[in-house]
This record gives structure tokens, C-alpha cells and sequence, in this order.
């Protein structure tokens, strides 16, 4: 192998590559089985909760929901390799959020979810679950870039959820994406400020703010700046893989390769068996021209990921960079 650029992998032919990978990763459609248990804090079973499993990667991806039954127990099919996210509503109930890494080629452990009486003061967080609606619906128009009209129907979920703060965040993206940096940094500020004292929020939410500030500077050219809030947003929240991963995503859309490169490192490190970032780090070494390090980031992958429609676009990308 040669580690010179290759004429032929030009930046159009990357980029071909890079639209067809996020077109896997939001599929999310596999073989894989997850199941698990919702009970409360003394093991009781719970009916009735919502449960929702979202592929974690990219935008668009796909979703399961279900309602547990008599015995608090809740199953998805037809799952993708790769990071998911479960969250799990009761009203009276705190929400309940937890990364989970689904794989299709051994059996995913079950999962037991033990949830938490929301305070008398609070009354929940959740004061109507028919608002999901507006919710679901304001994460679909932000997905297809309508954020005025995400920000309704996120202002809609809150008026019925006040104490929903989680929300908040994505208004603030949606005014980010908009270009309005001054609300969404003035939202930001606010989550960051409500994380210490609410202990609904976590320290999650305060790294997800943090790191959008980082991306408001990075918008505007203002690197120190970019570069200070990200490193905050990892402190935060350190041993948040996704976190770490999207700021790379980040550094890697704005071509600032070496910082990119840096935070699917983190990723790496916070979750060794989590395939997403050695793909990444692989493309990052393929935009430099290293492409002996590129083909061991992808062979990596390969060897968490060996089946499925990503791998057998590596495998190609392999053969050509190998040639």
C-alpha cells in the first residue's frame, strides 16, 4: 500500500462514499433482538410505560416504540448494528434515558430499567403524554431542516411539559442551525446554569450545551473559542461516548481533521467496541492521504462490524485504496 493521496480517491469520490455511509447508519434495520424490564425503585413491574429505542447515529434514523406489559416487559426486532438510545416515560415517573450498543452477531443482554417516583413538588416531568406528538413531529421538520416550525411544535410539547427542559436544548439547536446564535447561545447558557441544581437535566444535557456553544464559535471561525467550549463539554460529561463522537462529527464537517480525528479517539477509548469511530478515524486518514493507517482504521471497523451494508461498502473502499 501507498501512502500517497491516490488520484483516482478524490474529494468527489469521497464524498460519494460519505453520502452512502449515513444512509446505512440511520437505517438501523438489522436482525438484532433487544429486550428488557421496566420496574420501580422497590423491583415492582410497571405497566403501561412508553418505551422508545432510536438509532443514535446520524439524522432520520429509525425508531421502535412500545408499551410494557402486566409484567413490565418490553422487546424490539429487526434491530442494526450500532448505538441506540432507550428512553423510558411513566408518568409520576422520572424519564429515564440510557446508551445502549445493539449487535447483530451475538446476543444483546437484557436489559433491566429501574425507574424513579418523580417528587410530590415536581408532580413529574411529564404532565401529558398525548404531547408526544408535537414532539416527535418537531424532531422530523428540524431532521428536514424547518426549524421555525420545529421550534412551534417544541414550544407546543413544553407549554404542556414545562419542567421538560431537555427540549430546550433542541430549540436552541434549531436556533443555532438557523444562524440566530444569540438565542440559541442564550438557551444554552440557560440548561448549563439549570444542570447544576436540577439533577433531571444531568450532566448530559450541560455537555450537549456546552458543545453547542463550541459549534456556534466553530461556525463563526472563532477556533480558541470553539476549541475551549468543546474541551468544557468533554469534562463535563466524560464517559459520554455519543458526546466525544459528535464533537469529532463536528470538527470533521468544518474539514479540521487533527481536532476531529482527537474526539473519535476520546470516542474510542470511552467505548473500545463501538464501530462508528474507527469508520470515522478511517475517512479522517483518507482525507489526509494516509491510506495504510485509513485501511487499519477500516480493517478495525471490519472486525466489530464484519457484516451488513456499511461493511461491504469498507470492503470496497479497501480494494481501492489497496490497488
Amino acid at each position: 500500500m501507498s501512502t500517497k493521496t491516490l488520484p483516482t480517491f478524490s474529494l468527489g469520490l469521497l464524498v460519494i462514499f460519505l453520502a452512502a455511509v449515513p444512509a446505512f447508519a440511520q437505517a438501523g434495520r438489522g436482525t438484532a433482538r433487544l429486550s428488557g424490564v421496566v420496574i420501580d425503585q422497590n423491583g415492582t413491574p410497571i405497566e403501561g410505560a412508553q418505551v422508545t429505542l432510536s438509532y443514535a447515529q446520524g439524522t432520520g434514523g429509525a425508531k421502535r416504540e412500545a408499551k410494557t406489559s402486566k409484567k413490565g416487559e418490553w422487546s424490539f426486532m429487526g434491530l442494526g448494528t450500532g448505538q441506540w438510545e432507550l428512553v423510558v416515560i411513566m408518568k409520576g415517573y422520572e424519564p429515564y434515558t440510557q446508551s445502549v450498543s445493539v449487535s447483530q452477531l451475538t446476543l444483546n443482554p437484557r436489559l433491566e430499567v429501574r425507574i424513579k417516583k418523580a417528587s410530590a413538588a415536581a408532580g413529574g416531568v411529564i404532565q401529558d403524554e398525548s404531547s408526544f406528538s408535537f414532539l416527535d413531529l418537531g424532531n422530523q421538520l428540524y431532521k428536514d431542516g424547518k426549524y421555525d416550525e420545529a421550534i412551534v411544535q417544541y414550544q407546543l410539547f413544553l407549554e404542556k411539559n414545562p419542567q421538560a427542559y431537555q427540549v430546550e436544548l433542541n430549540i436552541a439547536d434549531a436556533y443555532r442551525e438557523k444562524g440566530e446564535f444569540d438565542k440559541a447561545t442564550e438557551l444554552y447558557n440557560k440548561l448549563i446554569e439549570l444542570s447544576a441544581s436540577d439533577p433531571t437535566l444531568g450532566k448530559e444535557i450541560a455537555g450537549k450545551a456546552l458543545a453547542g456553544i463550541g459549534d456556534i464559535y466553530l461556525k463563526q471561525n472563532k477556533l480558541a473559542e470553539a476549541q475551549e467550549y468543546f474541551r468544557k463539554s468533554i469534562e463535563r460529561s466524560p464517559k459520554d461516548e455519543i458526546l466525544a463522537y459528535d464533537v469529532g462529527e463536528i470538527y470533521f464537517s468544518n474539514q479540521n481533521l487533527d481536532e476531529a480525528q482527537k474526539y473519535f479517539e476520546l470516542a474510542t477509548q470511552i467505548k473500545p467496541d463501538w464501530p462508528d469511530p474507527y469508520l470515522k478515524i478511517g475517512y479522517v486518514y483518507l482525507n489526509k492521504g494516509d491510506n495504510v493507517n485509513a485501511a487499519r482504521m477500516f480493517e478495525k471497523f471490519l472486525t466489530l462490524e464484519p457484516e451488513g451494508e456499511r461493511a461491504a461498502l469498507v470492503q470496497n473502499i479497501l480494494k481501492t485504496i489497496k490497488k
